[in-house]
């Protein structure tokens, strides 16, 4: 007798379903048998700088979602590189970085709440980076982003410790996916080995779907091991 696919029939929300590792994830849920819902600024507007952006393209979804995936960020944005040295600091950049990569997810979070199950396990999933972790630093560099990342685990697992009061079987995790081949990383991958988004979402598919309630506020690489804060 086949073993069913634990993702099912279950109901999964994509934000960023336009990237890289967002079209993989909404493609092999698709596969999987699950109902998915994509959202993106390229094809819905959503813009996870702008709070009212973000609840406009929010508010017409209608729970329950038994995972939301978070699969948005950038290294880069608008034109501006990581620093390699605090000379490169600036401010303007920096707050592009914290507020796409720390304080979009959180505000999609916010939002996302009524649409979480507060009576059997759901799952929210913030794609982080290594690079975000502080006891794991070893090179330096990347001050912005790098510091970004870090804020968004924190969101993490603050949020993990609120709502398990009023969702008791909601896991609410931050994922590291590996090095993944997209437009995302291409002037980055070096000599970095590297898979292709395929890879990574069913990588990552495979963490979440063997995560429970006692790993919420967590912070997990793309094979389940845990990321130091």
């Amino acid at each position: 007798m086949a073993v069913p696919d634990p993702y099912a029939n279950q109901r999964a929300l994509v934000i960023g379903a336009s990237g890289g590792i967002g079209r993989a994830l909404c493609d092999a849920l698709e596969r999987a048998g699950a109902e998915v819902t994509p959202l993106s600024r390229s094809q819905d507007g959503l813009d996870l700088t702008n709070e009212a952006s973000v609840e406009a393209a929010l508010a017409p979804l209608s729970g329950p979602y038994d995972v939301i995936f978070v699969a948005t960020g950038a290294l880069e944005i608008d034109g501006t590189e990581p620093e390699k040295s605090l000379g490169a600091l600036s401010a303007a950049a920096m707050m592009d970085q914290f507020s796409l990569n720390a304080i979009g997810p959180a505000l999609v979070l916010k939002h996302v709440r009524r649409l979480l199950p507060k009576d059997r396990r759901a799952v929210f999933v913030a794609l982080s980076a290594r690079v975000g972790s502080i006891g794991d630093n070893r090179l330096g560099g990347w001050y912005s982003y790098r510091a970004a990342k870090a804020a968004l685990n924190q969101i993490i697992r603050t949020a993990g410790i609120e709502l398990a009061r009023s969702h008791k079987g909601l896991i609410c995790v931050a994922l590291h996916p590996g090095t993944v081949a997209t437009a995302f990383t291409r002037k980055y991958l070096g000599r970095h080995p590297s898979v292709p988004p395929q890879e990574a979402a069913q990588n990552l598919l495979s963490v979440v779907a063997g995560l429970d309630a006692s790993q919420t506020g967590k912070f997990f690489d793309w094979a389940g091991k845990p990321v130091p804060w």
